[in-house]
């Protein structure tokens, strides 16, 4: 049971990883350190829905961290 959890979170967690790096939030280097432009949008189509999955996948790979601490 414990292999099994310990390689769920790691699936949970490469998939995490991979939606996270799918979000386009912008352009430049600066982005990364707050300097983004005054430009804010609704998000629409696929962004969306890899939000709303990066979102299900985050709480999914937090309850499965807590879950396997516990279960030890």
């Amino acid at each position: 049971m414990k292999n099994f959890l310990t390689l769920f979170e790691m699936v949970v967690g490469v998939i995490l990883i991979i939606l996270i790096l799918l979000q386009q939030k912008g352009s430049a280097l600066g982005s990364a350190f707050g300097q983004e432009g005054c430009f804010y949008g609704t998000l629409r189509g696929a962004q969306k829905k890899i939000f709303w999955l990066t979102c299900i996948f985050g709480a999914l790979f937090i309850v499965l961290a807590l879950f396997g601490h516990i279960s030890l």
